[in-house]
């Protein structure tokens, strides 16, 4: 931040799912990483001084005040005093003195940090004060004359993890392992997909976590195709497969996994051919991953596999190079090979950056140790696909991974997920 400077970053508010009904709360993602508070109705404040003696840095937070009556609907709140105490605020203030306090707290910031258009009624204050400060600037009175932007800052911090960021990874990557290998050992035809679901989440809960990382995908058979299937809810068919897209949240920090496997432990030849290909593709994109190597030359080394594979398999046609050049691939893998994780599951961070021999120009960021990113092709070939052969319908696999980059290459956090056609079929057996 600039000196004399001020950032303003606001915790989520709760949400109605219906009536006086209110969605489970979760915090802000930048709110909780700079504060670790996770109450709602709470403005954070990070004020940087000047080179003026005495002008000091501060962490100000504006909060709910303790109401002992309403705290026996709700549950205990942090309060003012402990804010202070316990989260190591240097000020501050009931949530309700906010509009009051905010002149004050302008004053003498030349720069400030605000991501315009987060919150309507706060901004609304905020604009106003702005206004007539502007009207007593012949006064002689210092106030922000630049507002600036608090995302490329702050999520450039969140995209390089600490160690106590990676040990609470590890630990959710953990859990979510465990959760995949129960829904393994656990699947056999004549069960719902939402029966499958439940197995994770009852796992999920026994290792301490009732909260996941995103809405679970349990898609059996042509479900399979459709990325983003969340009904859960047809009943798993011997002879299909079925694909899990879970993952659990610990402390704040999402895992993402997927694993696709036989509803009866045993892969039929065409499901273990289309398997094996993305396999071996996830295998050429993980070995892509260190520091120094742009973020897409997973994604590229996966598309160099699966076509080749697709050529061979006479789902694809021609010269290989061609295919690659005119996406041809994209008929059965349609998405990109990963993306960031962190506090959240598509976690923040700038993909392009800017070159360093011209500012208008973009390139893809080059990896640096600390990131953690997924790994994730995949193949879909859903039933009635025009020009496939009836054997390759219905099936759809994705394989997925997360990866932290090391200093020296990478470390799969997920990697005691059995993915393999042997060891899938071994831990099946073991019913």
């Amino acid at each position: 931040m600039e000196p004399n400077s001020l950032a303003i970053i606001f915790a989520a508010t709760h949400q109605l799912r219906n009536r006086d009904v209110e969605y489970p709360y979760h915090p802000a993602s930048d709110f909780y990483y700079l504060s670790g508070f996770a109450e709602s109705d709470a403005i954070l404040l990070l004020r940087k001084g000047g080179a003026v003696k005495g002008n000091k840095n501060e962490y100000i937070i504006f909060c709910q005040e303790r109401d002992f009556k309403q705290e026996q609907w709700v549950g205990e709140r942090v309060g003012t005093e402990r804010a202070r105490t316990e989260l190591g605020a240097s000020r501050s203030w009931s949530i309700t003195a906010w509009k009051d306090q905010l002149s004050e707290l302008l004053i003498g910031v030349e720069t400030l940090y605000y991501n315009l258009g987060e919150e309507g009624e706060v901004e609304t204050t905020l604009l106003q004060q702005l206004k007539q400060f502007r009207q007593r600037s012949r006064a002689g009175v210092i106030y922000p004359k630049t507002v600036n932007s608090l995302n490329p800052l702050l999520h450039e911090l969140r995209l390089r993890k600490s160690s106590t960021e990676i040990r609470a990874m590890q630990k959710a990557a953990d859990i979510t392992v465990a959760g995949h290998k129960r829904a393994m050992v656990s699947c056999r035809a004549g069960i719902t997909e939402s029966v499958l679901e439940g197995e994770i989440l009852h796992s999920f809960s026994g290792d301490g976590v009732r909260t996941v990382a995103y809405d679970s995908i349990v898609a059996g058979g042509n479900n399979a195709c459709t990325l983003h299937y969340i009904n859960n809810s047809d009943t798993l068919k011997g002879g299909d497969l079925v694909l899990i897209d879970a993952g659990a949240e610990y402390e704040g920090y999402a895992a993402d996994v997927t694993r696709t496997f036989p509803v009866n432990g045993k892969f039929s030849e065409p499901q273990r051919q289309l398997y094996e290909l993305v396999l071996k593709a996830q295998q050429a994109a993980i070995k892509q991953i260190k520091p120094g190597v742009r973020c897409d030359a997973a994604h590229r080394a996966a598309v160099r596999v699966i076509t080749r594979g697709l050529i061979d398999l006479k789902l694809l046609k021609g010269d290989l190079q061609k295919n690659i050049s005119d996406k041809k691939y994209e008929k059965f893998y349609m998405h990109q090979t990963g993306h960031w994780l962190g506090m959240d599951v598509h976690d923040v961070g700038e993909y392009k950056v800017a070159d360093s021999s011209t500012a208008k120009k973009l390139s893809w960021r080059k990896l640096e140790s600390g990131m953690v990113l997924t790994i994730e092709p995949g193949l879909y070939i859903p039933k009635g696909m025009k020009g496939v052969a009836k054997r390759w319908q219905g099936i759809g696999i994705r394989i997925e991974d997360d990866l932290l980059v090391t200093e020296t290459g990478c470390k799969v956090l997920t990697e005691a997920a059995p993915k393999s056609v042997a060891d899938i079929e071994a831990l099946m057996r073991s019913l």
